[in-house]
């Protein structure tokens, strides 16, 4: 599968760019016919700082970050993000602040869960929530949940590709979207066209990778 894999640029941040192939894919919560492909992003420096860059932008109105929330591995975009975010001279509302970067745990029974050292990062605080991918919105709509349920208030939810616009009435900040892909679709499993036909299934994936069948 590796040998299908192209690259494509951001047409609002064209010097980011990701990972895609086509295929039949089972995630989730969906059967999607594209592998958005992250891992590029999130684990080499030089191009976690360009995403990092292309999310500050979509900064400048916020009320002052004071913790980024991340899941599916996206500490290192998160580290940069929050630099730029508090450096002098750049995001003048966030300057000076000592901003957190904090991941939820999952517990035994697939909830996401805050340590008792870690709630004062969440409790009283604006978090934007960092995730490499969207397809449903339903792993945001969970982590949303849990901010809330600590004490915190959701200031923006980010993600280097999201299929989805909003997830429980906030926007999402997406640096790749549906209109990168415009020939990118989810399905239910249930009603998946591919299965249907009998398409092969190329893998199992999730923000954290894909294992091939």
């Amino acid at each position: 599968m590796e040998t299908r894999f192209r690259e494509i640029n951001a047409k609002d941040f064209p010097d980011v760019t990701i990972e895609l192939t086509p295929g039949h894919f089972v995630a989730r919560h969906a059967h999607v016919n594209y592998y958005i492909n992250p891992t590029p992003l999130k684990c080499y420096q030089k191009k976690a700082r360009k995403a990092a860059n292309a999310l500050a932008s979509q900064f400048l109105a916020l009320s002052p970050v004071d913790t980024i929330v991340c899941l599916d591995g996206a500490e290192i975009i998160a580290t940069h993000l929050a630099a730029l975010l508090s450096q002098k001279g750049g995001y003048t509302q966030h300057a000076d602040n000592d901003i957190a970067i904090v991941t939820p745990e999952n517990n035994v029974a697939g909830q996401l869960i805050f340590r008792d050292n870690t709630q004062g990062m969440i409790r009283s605080k604006n978090v934007v929530l960092l995730v490499a991918s969207a397809i449903t919105g339903k792993t945001i709509g969970q982590a949303v949940r849990c901010i809330h349920y600590y004490g915190g208030t959701v200031s923006a939810i980010c993600a280097l590709f999201s299929a989805v616009k909003e997830v429980d009435g906030l926007p999402v900040n997406a640096i790749f979207t549906r209109n990168d892909v415009p020939d990118y679709e989810t399905y239910k499993p249930e009603v998946c066209p591919m299965c249907k036909a009998s398409v092969k299934i190329d893998a199992l994936v999730n923000n954290y990778g894909y294992s091939k069948l």
